[in-house]
């Protein structure tokens, strides 16, 4: 699993007009999941997010700071040959889905407020990126 982590002074996803997820003063956390994934990987990837240093040198652990949580399977795209991404190395969306979902249960269980993108639906993802700050964690 990937998981590129932002700070953010705000951050939203919308779908067909509507604002399913937003946050103010957290991570934005695009996630992206491949084929030897495991639920054990999806809990490790969030305990090393909501316990990542990245708040002035606190964590969102230490703050109580909200994530936003978004699947992006693109951070599996491979564009080494050609111009054309592969996107062989992301999982499909029917492995992929419980992962994320996995991933937000376990942020949730050590107490963190999340909200999430729409998963397979057509997202507007904006942001305000504060610092910026921008970390790749994989495991």
């Amino acid at each position: 699993m990937r998981a590129l982590v932002q700070t953010v002074s705000r951050a939203s996803v919308t779908v067909d007009g509507t604002i399913v997820g937003k946050i103010e003063d957290g991570l934005l956390v695009l996630v992206g999941v491949t084929h030897d994934d495991t639920p054990t990987k999806a809990a490790e990837l969030a305990r090393k997010t909501w316990e990542l240093r990245v708040l002035d040198d606190r964590s969102a652990a230490d703050l109580g700071a909200p994530l936003l949580v978004v699947s992006q399977f693109t951070l599996y795209g491979d564009a080494r040959k050609g111009r054309r991404p592969s996107w062989s190395a992301a999982a499909p969306a029917e492995v992929a889905e419980p992962l994320i979902e996995e991933y937000v249960k376990a942020l949730r269980a050590r107490g963190a407020t999340v909200e999430t993108g729409r998963f397979r639906a057509h997202m507007l993802v904006e942001s305000v990126n504060v610092g910026p700050c921008t970390v790749l964690l994989e495991l």
